[in-house]
């Protein structure tokens, strides 16, 4: 990456229509010491972000993620006006369109994902506030002809000697002449007016009037719509269709053979569907035809029963068998669907000009545009990408192969109009792109101090970076290291701690889910260190305390969740509580899970969630981060699990994929760990230890383990 040249030169300062327009790189590796530490640049560096003020002083942060729930366009552009001090009621934010200048600072491609969007912008978004803030005084002295030192920044407007008063809109025109500063100071953390306050979203209100156009919403003059017969097989191939009887229905304009299925265009959504529901289409139906989960899971059960690849040695890997009160236990977990509430959908025009448009909710703006400029055989340079609000996708609408974009286009290619495919619940449930199923085995035990002797962890699963352009980067010896995140890397100090990995394809696809690896290894890790507790005749907290006493952060964040729950008192009649703590994304968070049975319907009442997310940019968007992670992993603790039978999924909306009901959702309180000079990862990390939590207080009501998913009252 080229860098290491002039401030100047890839922090450039350009007169737009009377407004200040700071631009400003990120470089790979984030930090604002990485500026210096580039090679020299043999062209100059794009910008990748955007602070525009205009002459009304209204100051508008382009957000280079996708805005999907998680709250990033009130977010980052707090941390440019922090240092900026400006007015916030004066700041806007808008979606950026894909560009390489967006990249993310860590993995160089645009993309939102790994609970990294605060962290990753913290220092260069505030450094961008500070360059502006500069520039605005510098215009403010040089009109008033005093000196820099005379003149100060607050609340939108320079204030000079006696009293003197600039608003920024009237200086913005002049201010976008003056060189970028290369050096600017930052405020220090007791100084913040914005960082670490509860702010209401910038966005709320637009949503709530239904102004918000999410990807879903958009129209286009003599916009069709397109819904597409994937293959009920994976990897299935069309062998032929009755195309003339589905131009027949009322409204169908178009039918078009796709590299995976038979699209269906019409002139709105009702009238594609109906086509479709007249298409017959007979398929080749390939290798995977023979796919079940329940073959699958025989065979990761008998698989995990030997050693795979080592992706943690221990230096006596068989001391688990000397224990003087051995456990060995199989833990099931699931194929996960995504489910976001917004189908996934994409808009495509294709022009008469050789020039191509989207309109798409997409996490990974990148890939998107470059497989969308590959099937539509123009260079990326003649292809715009219009990043659109989405409704919810957690980690759905970021895959390696853009099937749901590389759709859109193939459609828009063939039928020369604007077009919008939509997927139903159906087809997304359906569709592929699951949270990988996975077995583990754990043999381990206790010494006759009862303390570990030993722990011998196997995990069988398909990896979700295998034949993506990650694999090279990732994938080492062997190992994926998302199948074992959270095992081989656990904070708790194990003796002998031995972990190996099956990686088994199995031809269903696979792709990250909201907290990847930990979605499967917190349950399995929590779940297994309270049974040990038990066997040891330990409470489950002070028997965690003991193999975190070198790990403080941890530590800290379970003593929170456990003080705050009530912990070592009495719960409610009824009621038992159960307690786990994981660290994921540079995060710690606890939970506390108070839990009853109705009947054999299990009842969680309450979770008490203590967090530790280092600096909090907005309190407010934390808590409604673990909030949502709670409710999703509810759901996928009581209800979620895909099936396949002779190759077909058997699930096909929410009646037979349940996602968490109103009335299900427990009274949650979030406890947030002070301390940190820096953010981690908030969207991902609440999801981990809500099941093994759940899982826990279960055993305290009826003295039996469940180590499958979903949870059951009658699985062991």
């Amino acid at each position: 990456m080229a860098s290491n040249v002039s401030r100047r030169d890839f922090l450039k300062s350009t007169a737009l229509t009377g407004a200040l327009v700071i631009s400003f790189y990120l470089p790979l590796g984030g930090g604002r010491k990485a500026f210096a530490q580039q090679p020299p640049a043999k062209a100059p560096v794009p910008p990748n972000a955007f602070l525009r003020i205009g002459k009304d002083g209204i100051c508008t942060v382009q957000v280079k993620h996708l805005e999907f729930g998680q709250g990033v366009t009130t977010s980052l552009p707090m941390l440019v006006a922090e240092e900026l001090e400006c007015e916030w009621s004066k700041v806007r934010a808008e979606l950026a369109p894909a560009g390489a200048e967006f990249a993310h600072t860590a993995f160089g491609l645009q993309m939102t994902g790994g609970s990294s969007s605060v962290t990753n912008s913290y220092d260069q978004l505030r450094t961008v506030g500070a360059q502006a803030r500069t520039m605005l005084l510098q215009a403010a002295a040089n009109q008033w002809k005093v000196k820099l030192s005379d003149v100060r920044a607050e609340k939108g407007f320079v204030i000079g000697p006696g009293g003197k008063k600039l608003a920024y809109g009237a200086l913005a025109e002049a201010a976008a002449r003056l060189p970028v500063p290369r050096d600017v100071k930052l405020k220090a953390a007791k100084d913040f007016r914005i960082i670490g306050k509860p702010t209401r979203r910038i966005d709320s209100a637009d949503k709530v009037s239904g102004k918000t156009q999410f990807g879903l919403d958009f129209q286009r003059k003599n916009l069709h719509t397109a819904v597409v017969a994937h293959p009920p097989v994976f990897g299935a191939k069309v062998k032929s269709f009755n195309a003339e009887k589905v131009k027949s229905v009322a409204g169908v304009t178009h039918v078009v053979e796709l590299s995976n299925g038979v699209a269906v265009v019409g002139r709105n959504f009702w009238a594609a569907k109906k086509g479709r529901d007249a298409l017959e289409v007979e398929w080749n139906l390939g290798p995977n035809a023979g796919v079940s989960t329940d073959a699958l899971g025989k065979q990761f059960r008998d698989t995990a029963k030997g050693p795979g690849k080592t992706a943690r040695a221990a230096s006596s890997p068989e001391a688990y068998k000397a224990a003087a009160k051995p456990i060995v236990a199989e833990y099931e977990l699931p194929y996960l669907a995504h489910a976001p509430m917004e189908p996934l959908n994409c808009t495509v025009e294709v022009r008469g000009d050789g020039t191509a448009e989207l309109w798409v909710g997409s996490q990974f703006q990148t890939v998107d545009l470059a497989a969308a400029a590959k099937t539509l055989g123009l260079d990326p340079s003649k292809v715009t990408l219009n990043t659109m609000y989405a409704g919810g996708g957690f980690g759905r609408r970021a895959n390696p192969v853009s099937d749901y974009v590389v759709e859109a286009c193939e459609v828009a290619k063939d039928v020369k109009v604007p077009v919008k495919v939509v997927w139903t619940r159906e087809d997304d449930i359906r569709g592929g792109f699951y949270r990988p199923m996975y077995v583990h085995r754990v043999e381990t035990g206790l010494d006759a101090q009862g303390r570990i002797a030993g722990w011998n962890h196997t995990i069988v699963g398909s990896s979700i970076v295998a034949g993506t352009p990650f694999e090279p980067m990732m994938v080492k010896d062997g190992i994926d290291p998302t199948s074992t995140e959270g095992v081989a890397d656990t904070p708790y100090e194990i003796p002998n701690l031995n972990v190996t990995l099956h990686t088994v394809a199995t031809g269903v696809p696979v792709l990250w889910w909201r907290s990847v690896g930990h979605s499967h290894s917190a349950f399995v890790m929590e779940t297994m260190i309270d049974e040990l507790a038990a066997a040891a005749g330990k409470d489950p907290v002070a028997f965690r305390r003991e193999l975190l006493a070198k790990q403080p952060r941890v530590l800290r964040t379970l003593d929170l969740a456990a003080a705050r729950s009530g912990w070592g008192s009495a719960p409610p009649k009824g009621r038992a509580r159960g307690i786990a703590v994981h660290e994921a994304f540079g995060s710690v968070c606890a939970q506390v899970a108070e839990v009853s049975l109705q009947g054999d319907t299990i009842r969680v009442h309450r979770v008490i969630a203590a967090y530790d997310c280092g600096l909090v940019v907005n309190p407010l968007t934390v808590e409604a981060q673990v909030q949502s992670a709670i409710a999703f992993a509810l759901s996928a603790t009581l209800h979620g699990r895909i099936t396949l039978k002779e190759g077909r999924v058997e699930q096909s909306n929410f009646h037979d994929y349940p996602v968490l009901r109103m009335n299900e959702m427990p009274l949650v309180e979030v406890h947030l760990v002070p301390g940190g000079d820096k953010p981690t990862g908030v969207g991902e990390p609440g999801v981990p230890p809500l099941a093994p939590a759940v899982a826990n207080a279960l055993f305290a009501l009826t003295g039996k383990r469940t180590r499958s998913l979903p949870l059951s009252t009658r699985s062991t």
